[in-house]
């Protein structure tokens, strides 16, 4: 495990773009063809310099001195008995902990993958945010979780959905050189057409999205239709309000021409009448957009409960009546908790009660 000062001291090799690495090495006198060799190391889940082969020896000590590696170690692996889905909490160098889940589907495998470690947005109905925010992944802490979802699960991972422990939009930066690295022929090459972000509404890092212009799918958390609900179960919402959040939606939706899809837990008595459904059609028209809603996966701290099948039936109704495409997300992997923040939370749990 590095240790800090070794982190503060050495270059993350794993979070630079292909010309930065070649930028480095030209540095350090090597030729261009040694950058793509390493560059090719690095996605086959290697742990330390010493295990490329095909470079010398003298470099290898010289990368080692100057950049590190990272590569998460398992911590807990759970496989679902009833559809494969396979949930890991990864121990990070720091000690730290993520989750990722992989998820069979049949068009693909898809990954979750963590942003952040915990979050500070303070939802409700969420594992995540229990302890707030601990500090933002690197790029390449969020590409690990892909590639060794990989190849700890032996599934190939095809498509991406960045709703893991913590907000994207928080970890703007990292998030986006992370999507760039992800999406780069020579490394994993994952389209953005395959990758999908998930936001509980930051507007500013929404219009910043939009500028880049990537295509991948934005999954906004929206969770209640007006604000005197969404307040209730999500803080963020004080600070930014469902017009103005809609407003930022409608301008991304008229920038990428890319439909948004809004999730939606359904949370028994709280946002899941008829009456909530006609509002959140009201809302969302006239953008093409896809409601996608959730049965809410219970959390041990939170009075929350899940709709009843009945009020899910009507809601449903409701949305469909007036024209809103609407699916309900297949709940996978019941048996393991494999919502996200869930094994963290209890790992945490587990550290305080040894240190009392």
């Amino acid at each position: 495990m590095q240790n800090e000062k070794e982190i503060e001291l050495k270059t993350d090799i794993k979070s630079l773009f292909p010309e930065e690495l070649k930028e480095r090495l030209a540095a350090m006198g090597e030729p261009g063809f040694r950058a793509g060799q390493v560059y090719s190391w690095l996605w086959k889940g290697i742990r330390s310099f010493e295990e490329m082969k095909n470079i010398p020896k003298t470099l290898r000590e010289r990368l080692d001195a100057e950049f590190y590696i990272t590569a998460p170690t398992v911590l807990r692996r759970q496989e679902s008995a009833l559809d494969g889905t396979v949930k890991f909490l990864w121990e990070l160098a720091d000690g730290n902990a993520v989750e990722s889940v992989v998820m069979r589907y049949n068009h693909g495998n898809t990954v979750c993958v963590s942003s952040q470690v915990g979050c500070r947005m303070g939802c409700a109905f969420c594992a995540s945010t229990i302890g707030g925010r601990v500090r933002n992944l690197r790029p390449s802490e969020i590409l690990d979780q892909v590639m060794f979802s990989e190849l700890e699960s032996g599934l190939k991972i095809s498509n991406i959905v960045m709703m893991g422990i913590g907000e994207p939009l928080d970890n703007f930066d990292n998030v986006i050189r992370f999507l760039r690295l992800v999406n780069d022929p020579n490394g994993l090459n994952i389209g953005m057409r395959h990758i999908s972000l998930s936001t509980c509404g930051l507007t500013e890092g929404i219009d910043k999205l939009a500028a880049r212009n990537l295509q991948l799918t934005l999954s906004v958390s929206l969770h209640a239709p007006d604000d005197e609900t969404r307040s209730r179960i999500m803080p963020v919402n004080r600070a930014y309000g469902v017009d103005k959040l809609m407003d930022a939606c409608r301008r991304y939706y008229d920038t990428t021409g890319r439909r948004i899809s809004f999730e939606y837990a359904m949370i028994r008595g709280v946002n899941d009448t008829p009456e909530h459904a006609e509002r959140l059609a009201k809302l969302i028209g006239g953008m093409g957009a896809h409601v996608n809603l959730i049965p809410l996966n219970e959390v041990e701290e939170s009075p929350l409960k899940p709709s009843t099948p009945e009020n899910l039936k009507a809601f449903i109704a409701a949305l469909e009546k007036r024209g809103v495409n609407v699916t309900v997300r297949r709940k996978l992997g019941p048996d393991i908790n494999a919502s996200c923040g869930q094994l963290r939370r209890k790992r945490e749990k587990e550290k305080s009660l040894q240190t009392e």
